[in-house]
């Protein structure tokens, strides 16, 4: 077994698509209107499907707004600097949420950033 996808819905596609290509760096791998369920799917990660888990960004016609809830957590990315990171994301107009630093009672070093529909996206260190 291995992880797929995960599955995020959005209230503006073409925004969130821009967010995780243009600010993280994702590559879009697919895209599908389904009119008869009025949705649209697009899935965006690192690499290709068959060898990486990515996420599917899900937009249902009509719907700009989602609560997140309490349960969702985060998604988590390793990169190799945490801090030029955030730097290259903030350029690039996205939003930083936490700034880089060691983790709360620990050294690893993080970092936190929001989507457009303010998912939070940890950024973690490359371990040596």
């Amino acid at each position: 077994m291995r992880i797929l996808h995960t599955m995020l819905r959005t209230g503006d596609l073409d925004r969130s698509i821009n967010f995780y290509t243009q600010i993280l760096g994702m590559q879009l791998m697919r895209r599908q209107d389904y009119p008869e369920g009025k949705f649209t799917l697009a899935f965006i990660g690192y690499g290709n499907e068959s060898d990486n888990s990515v996420i599917e960004l899900t937009y249902n016609w009509g719907v700009d707004k989602y609560e997140i809830g309490t349960g969702y957590g985060h998604i988590a990315l390793e990169v190799d600097d945490v801090y030029a990171a955030c730097d290259a994301i903030r350029r690039k107009g996205g939003k930083i949420i936490r700034e880089a630093g060691p983790m709360n009672a620990g050294t690893t070093i993080i970092a936190f950033v929001a989507d457009p529909d303010g998912y939070y996206i940890e950024l973690i260190g490359k371990k040596s």
